[in-house]
């Protein structure tokens, strides 16, 4: 059975216990595809990349609010009423 992997470097789980640090290394700041018996097990993603997709999906779900709330009345304020 044939599986994709979503990373342009990958390696084995025996390889990441014996340097987890080097294994992240190799994927110079992208994810490394980590495989169990050639087939992908799980992705180690380095904390730089982490942080940058959890603020892209914060961004489209503020993104996905604002464009549900469009074409809803405004109501003005001033910071005296806040």
């Amino acid at each position: 059975m044939a599986h994709k992997i979503l990373a342009s470097t990958s390696a084995s789980v025996s390889e990441l216990k014996k340097n987890p640090m080097g294994t992240v290394a190799a994927g110079e700041g992208f994810p490394v595809a980590i495989l169990n018996r050639n087939e992908p097990a799980f992705y180690c993603v380095p904390a730089a990349a982490y942080e940058a997709l959890l603020e892209r999906l914060e961004d489209l779900e503020l993104n996905a609010i604002a464009d549900a709330r469009e074409g809803q009345a405004m109501h003005k304020v001033t910071l005296d009423d806040l």
